[in-house]
């Protein structure tokens, strides 16, 4: 048996396809849930791409100590994949910072205490991103973002949580090692309908609901490239004590829509065309908090390098038109649209 392996918040899309691959390559897997009211849907997601026998469950919630001790004990490696749950951008950004940063801590004291071999935390490639919305170019896990009010809560709670994973051991003493790993923008198949997350961006424009396309550009990464990372920054004896961009393909909105409408012909006959002005979604963004998000990035090309993985980890991730098309196929196979 290749070990076990704890995967936190297992109703997430990211931690859904970190159950599989992990099933798949022989592990024993236990994952946290909120309510054991879950275990049924999750268990039903996983079943569609592996054998269930080996994957067990803890209840577990990022806001308290309960429960946490028992979720680790017996497990090799944990991976700490659970955000926490809320709105992207709440008007008080502690509401996410809070829990995320807290959380991290939780898993990391009693991943410690019970002596696991490594701990792979999800971070986000925005922690590793210039402040300034302005700045471009390509950088990579050298550099950290400085947490500031201005930025989006989401980033900020994701810089912060990381960063007190790493302070944290600087004063651990131990034999557990931590990693983590620097998502962009994921999409990819999903598992379930419930819990889209980033994926939601594909439902909408395979729905017609947005009127145009933002100039954004999105660095694609799909989510079983994702967790193919997570278990090399997990196995991998050179991944301790390092941060791992997962970045992919860089497009922009109007590349995503092209490769939609290439690979799925009528049934991506909704998705919008026409490229947005600037001044037009600025303006909009006065009047949706969601637009107000991500009108800070119109027209910003900052790249990140995959470099490190590569060369470490042997990691290549796929194109982001296969990964665009592989998502929108399973939203339209599993009814989400």
């Amino acid at each position: 048996m290749a070990g076990t392996v704890l995967v936190t918040g297992g109703t997430g899309f990211v931690a859904g396809w970190c159950i599989v691959e992990l099933l798949n390559r022989g592990y024993q897997v236990r994952t946290t849930i909120r309510s054991p009211g879950r275990i049924q849907a999750v268990t039903a997601a996983v079943a569609a791409e592996a054998q269930t026998d080996r994957m067990g469950f803890a209840t577990a919630d990022l806001t308290s100590d309960d429960g946490w001790a028992e979720a680790v004990a017996g497990c090799d490696y944990v991976l700490h994949v659970a955000s926490p749950l809320g709105e992207e951008n709440p008007r008080n950004a502690d509401d996410l910072i809070i829990p995320a940063r807290d959380g991290a801590l939780r898993v990391l004291r009693a991943a410690t205490s019970a002596g696991v071999k490594r701990v792979v935390v999800t971070s986000a490639a925005n922690a590793a991103s210039p402040n300034s919305y302005t700045d471009e170019g390509v950088t990579d896990e050298t550099l950290w973002t400085i947490d500031s009010p201005s930025l989006p809560a989401y980033r900020r709670s994701k810089t912060l949580a990381e960063r007190a994973a790493w302070d944290f051991m600087k004063e651990y003493e131990g034999s557990t090692t931590l990693a983590t790993v620097l998502p962009g923008a994921v999409f990819g198949p999903i598992l379930s309908p419930e819990n889209l997350g980033s994926v939601r961006i594909i439902a909408r424009m395979m729905e017609g609901r947005m009127p145009g396309l933002p100039k954004i550009g999105l660095e694609v990464v799909d989510v079983r490239d994702l967790a193919d990372l997570h278990i090399r920054a997990m196995t991998s004896p050179e991944a301790g004590g390092e941060r791992f961009l997962g970045t992919g393909e860089f497009v922009w909105m109007r590349d995503i829509a092209e490769a939609l409408r290439s690979s799925l012909g009528d049934r991506a006959a909704k998705v919008p065309t026409r490229e947005l002005p600037n001044l037009v979604v600025r303006a909009a963004a006065l009047f949706d908090p969601g637009l107000r998000a991500i009108a800070v990035s119109l027209g910003r090309r900052n790249r990140h390098t995959t470099d490190k993985a590569q060369r470490i980890l042997g990691w290549t991730p796929r194109p982001a038109a296969e990964t665009v098309a592989g998502c929108a196929a399973s939203l339209l196979e599993r009814g989400v649209l």
